[in-house]
Parts: structure tokens; sequence; C-alpha cells
């Protein structure tokens, strides 16, 4: 990721990553709105309702700082491959997805736009999530492309783990390594005490 080509402004943020999806297959995957926001580490769901293709009503706990907020939005596709996600309130003012080709396959930027506000009331508001974001963002394409082929896992990440609160996603995740390993320390003693009983 880097924010190389980044939009200019002091009210803004950003963030860009390169994945090997053409553009078309990217643009499809960012219009499943709940999912890319879901794929946000730090943003914790009380609920989510999308009653019209364009518009949506999400309870938020952003633990990136602290506060529990309400967003409600309203989405402009500006294109095939740019969207903006406009917030009815906060300081934060919308989010724009754009989406280029890149010679490894596509590039997507993330874009964050803050409001004028006091700057105390600004810092304590901002999320800090955006990083964090793109970084897993690029971790879930990378993971989808290297096993979705696997029948279950798709549903599995949609309808299971994404789904999750973060934190539960991140214990579930250790469960599952320690319980990797139990395994494999069980089958290495059952080849120790296979060869020497051969011996």
């Amino acid at each position: 990721m880097t924010g190389a080509g980044a939009p200019p402004g002091a009210d803004a943020a950003w963030v860009v990553l390169e994945t090997s999806l053409d553009p078309a297959q990217l643009a499809a995957f960012c219009s499943d709105l709940e999912r890319l926001y879901r794929i946000n580490p730090f943003l914790e769901f009380a609920s989510w309702e999308q009653g019209m293709p364009d518009r949506f009503r999400a309870e938020v706990l952003n633990h990136s700082n602290g506060q529990r907020t309400v967003m409600a939005a309203r989405v402009t596709r500006a294109s095939d491959l740019a969207l903006r996600v406009d917030y009815a309130e906060g300081v934060k003012k919308s989010t724009r997805f754009e989406i280029q080709p890149a010679p490894a396959g596509s590039r997507l930027t993330i874009t964050e736009e803050y409001g004028p506000t006091g700057a105390g009331a600004q810092d304590a508001a901002v999320d800090r999530s955006l990083h964090a974001w793109g970084v897993a963002l690029k971790a879930h394409l990378e993971r989808d492309r290297r096993w979705g082929w696997l029948p279950l896992y798709r549903s599995t990440m949609e309808r299971v783990w994404l789904p999750m609160k973060p934190a539960a996603r991140r214990i579930t995740f250790l469960i599952l390594v320690i319980g990797l390993a139990d395994i494999l320390l069980v089958a290495l003693g059952l080849a120790i005490y296979w060869i020497e009983s051969w011996r």
C-alpha cells in the first residue's frame, strides 16, 4: 500500500492498495458495502440496515477512537469504478472508493474527507482505522485468491467470520492456531513412536 497518487487536502486521509484482481472484479467486490465495511478490524457493528441500494444505516463502535456512532449514509456511484458514501452527520463527510487499472491488476484508493470543526472535537472524532482497513482489505483479497476455490470458504467468511466482532475474530484465530499446533505435536509424537517401534 502507498500514498502515491492520493488526492491532496488537509481535511482528507487516504490509503491506496494494489490487488491482482482486474478492475471489474474489484468493482464487483466493492459493490457489497456491508462486507467492505465489516472487513475494517476496528469497527464493531451492532446493526446494519440497507433498505435501498443507495442508502444504509449502521450502528458502530469504532475502536480506533472509542466512539460509538450511527452511520446514516447515501451512496453515489460516479461510474462503474468509483463510488462515494456521504454521511448524514458527524465529522466525517464522505468516503470515496476509486478503482484504476494497475500493471499487476488494479488499484483501489479509499479517501475519507472531513468537514471543518473545532480542532479538539475533530481530533477526538477522527477515524484512525483507515490504514488498518487497507491492510485488512488487501489481506482479505489475497486470502480469497488463495483459498476461494474451497467449496465452503467464501460462504463461511461472509456468513460466519465477518459478522463476528473483531475481538472474537482474533480470539478464534488464536484458538485455531493453537489447535493446529496441538495436532501437529501429536502427529509428530505418533511419528516418533512409530519410527522407534520399527527399529
